[in-house]
């Protein structure tokens, strides 16, 4: 347990984020004293144009960073402050962090605010490690992303349209690691009917609040879209191409990650809409762990999913792959890509694992021997992608994950996922629909971004659809 000390409470959530950035998963209290009981204690002392650091072990005093400056500044500070502490942890931790004191999850906005104002790649590159430490490898990585995304933004005009994402929250099973709206499709196949219904009632708004501008991508996830029956795939499909014909948008994604709800038909019904991406994702070609992550399938089941949909004429594939699993090292992980080498898909993410609150794996990781990524791992997963002939073309990252890492995603040239992009770097509005799901919407006039929420429940998600539609009503600004 990490004690916190503190006169003043500008910096808290920065200061809460750092720290576990180097011990994720421990608990940070708020105390007036130094105590034993405390594994380390931080005390931060504000005052005039001075900040001390005081970092405690077991009571005892370990050392201390005396920052100079206006600290209220927080535009100006915020850096200076994070600098310091992760200079006090990192040392007596013996311990760095890739990204150094960057905690949010989308890096790629420094680098293209270093481009806005006319900066040199290598100046970029160079700012990235002395303002917030990250490690060279990652600011030429997180560089070339953005130089990537640059050059695939310039050929359509992004800004003048939106982003369509559907979220149907059914899967075969839940995944151990999972905590996104999922439903068992067993359990709830009396409600699909329902709530293809509310959905398209959302559509249909949409649709008509949006008719002055293009829907440039559309993103069909979940969950599981694919554990949808074949009927039920085909009404939600039919319904949303009436509304928006999928021959008019540049890009139609559907998510199919989980094998075990793929066969032949619902292939041929994705193939018959014109659906131009799918994934088909196996996060690991290992089946124990495919077992012990509670996904029913097997490694052979990819393949043979994977080559069905070949057959069906899908020609841009991406497979979702996550470094870190439970009990996976770098053995596992050298299996499972010499496997997705053998498929040769177009496009390629690379996961670290996030462990996630709400997520089962959350209650029961004390089980574990080993979980998380590694440098070491990560590392490996870009070069093999390199060796595939896969760029990467968009990073993110998220909370909780273990050694600060972050995801990736490559693909071949001419293959990538603008709708990944759009949506991380927030270049236009994303509307989305259903249960779950999180609208963002921006307002270019004052630089801001509205967020509007779905309920996640499918039985109050159907009940209350016009309040659904009311709250997205009232945030959007088109006419």
């Amino acid at each position: 347990m990490i004690g916190l000390i503190q006169n003043e409470t500008i910096y808290e959530y920065d200061i809460r984020s750092l720290i576990l950035a180097f011990m994720i998963g421990e608990k940070i209290e708020l105390t007036n004293h130094v105590d034993s009981i405390y594994d380390f204690v931080l005390e931060v002392f504000y005052e005039k144009e001075k900040v001390w650091l005081k970092l405690y072990q077991k009571g005892e005093f370990l050392q201390e960073e005396t920052l100079t400056g206006n600290y209220q500044e927080k535009r100006t500070f915020k850096n200076k402050m994070k600098r310091g502490i992760y200079r006090l942890f990192s040392e007596v931790l013996r311990k760095e962090l890739p990204w150094g004191t960057l905690t949010g999850i989308r890096p790629t906005k420094i680098v293209f605010d270093g481009f806005a104002k006319g900066k040199p790649r290598e100046q970029i590159i160079e700012d990235m490690q002395r303002d917030y430490l990250t490690s060279k490898g990652k600011a030429i990585l997180c560089t070339e992303v953005v130089e990537k995304e640059r050059d695939l933004l310039r050929r359509f005009p992004y800004q003048n349209g939106y982003s369509l994402y559907i979220g149907i929250p059914f899967c075969p099973s839940t995944c151990l690691y999972c905590s996104f709206a999922s439903y068992p499709i067993g359990a709830y196949q009396k409600q699909v009917k329902s709530y293809l219904k509310a959905l398209m009632k959302e559509a249909a708004f949409v649709r008509d609040r949006y008719q002055g501008k293009k829907l440039e991508t559309l993103y069909i996830g979940g969950g599981t879209p694919t554990a949808l029956a074949k009927d039920d795939l085909e009404i939600l499909l039919d319904g949303i191409n009436q509304y928006f014909p999928f021959e008019t948008i540049r890009e139609v994604t559907v998510e199919a990650g989980r094998p075990d709800s793929l066969d032949q038909e619902k292939l041929k019904v994705l193939s018959k809409y014109g659906v131009t991406r799918i994934s088909i994702n196996p996060q690991t070609m290992n089946d124990r762990t495919l077992q012990r992550i509670g996904r029913n399938h097997t490694a052979q089941d990819v393949r043979e999913k994977f080559y069905l949909a070949r057959e069906a004429g899908f020609d841009n594939i991406n497979m979702d792959t996550i470094c870190g699993l439970p009990e996976e090292g770098m053995k596992e992980l050298e299996q499972t890509y010499r496997a997705i080498e053998e498929l040769a898909p177009e496009s390629l993410t690379v996961h670290a694992l996030a462990i996630k609150r709400s997520s089962k794996f959350q209650q029961v990781k004390e089980h574990y021997h080993r979980y998380g990524a590694t440098p070491e791992m990560i590392d490996y997963a870009i070069g093999r992608a390199g060796d595939m002939g896969l760029e990467p073309y968009y990073l993110y990252r998220q909370k909780n994950i273990p050694g600060n890492l972050e995801n990736i995603g490559f693909s071949k040239k001419s293959k990538e996922c603008l709708y990944n992009i759009l949506i991380m770097e927030e270049l236009h509005d994303i509307i989305a629909i259903g249960a779950g799901t999180s609208s963002k919407i921006m307002d270019r006039g004052i630089g801001s971004i509205a967020r509007v929420e779905n309920l996640k429940d499918v039985f109050q998600y159907i009940a209350r659809i016009d309040e659904m539609i009311h709250r997205k009503e009232e945030k959007m600004n088109v006419k």
